[in-house]
């Protein structure tokens, strides 16, 4: 990426339809309501032959206080200081407000570099307010229209002379990719890079902690928190080093029960968030120690197992516990008990406001990426497969035995493993989940989903249905005429 350009302007000017515009994709949510999108999302844009990175910020609010609005703007405020290039967008339908004003003047302060656009500028009642945009003394505004693809020949030619000088600075400061690393240790061979980095999603119930806890992975406020529950509505994807290792980390919404979820808005929202768990590698799981395992968190764990990713399931707040060895002990058994196809999964005690426990968070994505790769020959498996049918033999319905004759691993990213046998459909899933809980103990895969499936193997010998016969030579040998003669 060249630069970096964030939209700014007031709520509902347009700005969300904008970025899905530039990045080709409906990544940011877009309702009519104003003050949709509150954090800062990231996205790679592109125009013709210039490619960058795009910025959808929250609507510019009056408010400075340390309300939620307040801090929507101080948090817009630093990504107008951190960008490279500023777009102003403004409703040319509404005309230029006070607000407008208001803003402009704080952009001319900030930024080094401000494109000012008047957006929903199709037909003739926007003239009057693209007129007025002239008031705001950024210079001649561009017409567009973010939702028809209007105007983006006008960014284009004003956005090339300023992606020169931004390209020979990134060639300059251009830091070193895909270095390569010790491979002697355990667990996954792949090399983690900037172009290629480790994805994890944190997910949970709504005030959890899930924001909080990113910005002190990443060591500045970049996420938007506070005491109120739904703050996150977006799946937001940050992308930093994680103690050496390059990782895209997502925020995503709090997920309620189905039943109280009614509002359009919300159900985008975790639906965002469900799609970030698809996109993710590993998934941490965030619970509040004072409500943990709760039917949500339960549901939400599932999830994460059911759709193949590795689990690290997190307590946060753990600083406001007072009996910390009696309530250890107590969310392990409820953990082992609620959670029996996640048997082994690493249970971290975190404390996002104060930074504890994120050495011990970091080890134990890491390692549940690593056991998620986890490659077995087939010699090895197939030695098990002989002992576990030793130990215990499967069952025999209506008298025939059912035979597992090999094993093989198929697929990684989770483990998946078929078994050739005889009558699979009869087997039962308490057989299934027994050589599931071996595979997990005996080739140490704590924790990952595992996917186990049963397979019937077609015989193909050519002559099993066929008649024995006597081989000519023999038939002449022994005297005897062929059939027929």
């Amino acid at each position: 990426m060249s630069f970096t350009l964030a939209i700014v302007g007031r709520p509902n000017v347009g700005k969300s339809t904008l970025f899905n515009r530039l990045v080709g994709r409906r990544l940011a949510l877009v309702d009519d309501q104003p003050g949709v999108t509150r954090d800062l999302r990231e996205g790679e844009a592109r125009i013709g032959d210039l490619r960058f990175t795009v910025i959808d910020t929250a609507g510019l609010e009056e408010a400075t206080d340390e309300s939620l609005q307040g801090r929507m703007r101080m948090l817009t405020e630093r990504a107008v200081e951190m960008a490279d290039i500023c777009l102003f967008l403004v409703d040319a339908r509404a005309g230029v407000l006070p607000a407008d004003e208001v803003f402009a003047d704080i952009l001319r302060r900030k930024s080094a570099h401000v494109i000012l656009a008047a957006n929903k500028a199709e037909g003739n009642a926007a003239d009057a307010g693209v007129l007025e945009c002239y008031a705001l003394g950024l210079g001649e505004p561009i017409r567009m229209s973010a939702e028809h693809g209007e105007g983006l020949n006008d960014l284009y030619t004003q956005l090339s002379p300023l992606a020169e000088q931004f390209e020979a600075r990134a060639a300059k400061d251009a830091p070193d990719v895909d270095v390569d690393v010790d491979e002697d240790g355990e667990g996954d061979s792949r090399t983690f890079s900037d172009t290629k980095p480790l994805q994890v999603a944190v997910v949970g119930r709504p005030n959890a902690g899930k924001s909080t806890l990113i910005n002190q992975l990443l060591g500045e406020d970049k996420l938007l928190t506070g005491p109120e529950a739904g703050i996150t509505r977006d799946a937001i994807s940050t992308q930093f080093s994680w103690k050496g290792t390059p990782t895209r980390i997502w925020d995503t919404a709090g997920m309620r029960k189905r039943a109280k979820v009614q509002e359009k808005l919300e159900k985008l929202s975790v639906s965002d968030g469900l799609r970030a768990v698809k996109f993710a590698e590993v998934v941490i799981v965030l619970l509040d120690v004072n409500i943990p395992f709760e039917q949500q968190d339960l549901r939400i764990a599932d999830l994460a197992e059911r759709e193949g990713r590795a689990v690290v399931i997190a307590v946060n707040k753990w600083d406001l516990e007072g009996e910390k060895q009696d309530k250890l002990k107590e969310l392990k058994e409820e953990f082992a008990r609620l959670l029996p196809q996640l048997r082994g999964a690493p249970l971290i005690t975190v404390s996002a406001k104060t930074g504890r426990g994120m050495d011990r968070l970091h080890e134990a994505v890491l390692r549940a990426h690593s056991i998620w790769n986890t490659r077995i020959s087939t010699a090895r498996l197939n030695r098990w497969l002989t002992g576990m049918l030793e130990v215990h033999p499967p069952p025999a319905p209506g008298g025939r035995r059912i035979k597992l004759r090999y094993m093989t691993q198929v697929k990684t990213r989770p483990p998946a493993f078929v078994v050739m046998c005889s009558l699979p459909e009869k087997l039962p899933d308490s057989y299934r989940r027994y050589l599931i809980n071996g595979l997990r103990e005996d080739f140490d895969m704590p924790g990952t989903p595992i996917r186990l499936t049963m397979r019937s193997q077609a015989d193909k010998n050519p002559y099993k249905s066929k008649k024995k016969s006597t081989p000519s030579r023999l038939r002449k040998h022994l005297g005897k005429k062929p059939h027929g003669e």
